[in-house]
């Protein structure tokens, strides 16, 4: 096996809030999950690894890096944990209200008409060393 970095260095977390039905909080963490292993340059740093069973059957890409989900109270206790993760330069996507109707070019004009005050998120996504984000995600319980 391959020498691999302390699994515990560093994490993936999602912090949901709890107040959105279930249905449309799943569609979200695929989206932001896609988005922030996709799109943020850092695929080696997340350490995907390939897995094979024992019939020779792959079951590709999971990260050797655990994924935390937690949960928030409201649409405000995830902006400020998107805040906090501006400042720190921590890698994250997010996933609001104005994000679930219509084309994606619809979705787009309706979050560009609103104003970052206004918007209702659903979710954050982040990766990041696990130190770090506890810092400002460890106030938030495991979503069950």
């Amino acid at each position: 096996m391959e020498h691999l970095p302390d699994e515990h260095s560093k994490r993936f977390i999602a912090v949901l809030n709890k107040k959105v039905e279930a249905g449309k909080l799943l569609n979200a963490l695929g989206h932001m999950t896609a988005g922030l292993t996709g799109g943020s340059g850092r695929a080696e740093e997340m350490c995907f690894l390939q897995y094979e069973d024992k019939d020779g059957g792959k079951h590709p890409n999971i990260s050797h890096f655990p994924f935390i989900v937690l949960k928030a109270e409201n649409s405000h206790k995830i902006r400020k944990v998107r805040e906090e993760a501006i400042a720190r330069g921590i890698p994250f996507t997010d996933f609001t209200s104005t994000m679930t109707v219509g084309t994606s070019q619809e979705q787009q004009d309706a979050t560009k008409a609103t104003p970052e005050e206004e918007l209702e998120y659903y979710g954050i996504c982040l990766f990041g060393e696990t130190p770090v984000l506890r810092e400002f995600t460890g106030k938030f319980s495991l979503f069950q």
